[in-house]
């Protein structure tokens, strides 16, 4: 379905408008599906990113710092989904030994567990876009990415 029928608006102001609420639409239909996915484990999509970051950096610990770095939704209270994570029992954290005023988080066993059980979501959402080709998706994805490196944004 294109962008016109789903919005039913037959016209934009120009191709670059077009694109925005593309862009906008595609990006909602992607988070819907994640969060109904992360949802059946009572996760958030930032505590999976959150997790996935842990797992990524295994064995070394991140600080709270440093995995904000890392997150897609930089404006995320880490902190607090820290915190959340670790009254799931996904993750731990203590004070540095190198550096008191540091917190060092760790992913836990369950957490690993949970992310296993999760780790087909990467293939159901390549399912979902499975109506392009590799090219395509590569083509999209370098399109995205020289849109967002404009200087100044």
């Amino acid at each position: 379905m294109t962008i016109e029928e789903e919005i039913k608006q037959s016209k934009f102001v120009s191709s670059y408008q077009k694109l925005a609420f593309n862009i906008i639409h595609s990006s909602r239909w992607l988070e819907n599906f994640l969060k109904k996915r992360f949802s059946e484990h009572d996760l958030t999509m930032q505590q999976y990113n959150i997790l996935r970051i842990l797992r990524g950096s295994q064995p070394n610990p991140l600080s709270t710092l440093q995995i904000r770095e890392r997150m897609i939704d930089k404006m995320s209270d880490t902190s607090r989904i820290v915190d959340r994570l670790i009254l799931k029992k996904l993750v731990t954290k203590k004070i540095s030994k190198t550096d008191s005023r540091l917190v060092e988080v760790r992913i836990t066993e369950k957490g690993l567990e949970l992310l296993t059980q999760l780790d087909d979501t990467d293939d159901k959402l390549a399912s979902y876009l499975s109506n392009l080709t590799e090219e395509e998706a590569a083509l999209v994805s370098n399109l995205l990415d020289k849109m967002h490196s404009k200087p100044g944004h």
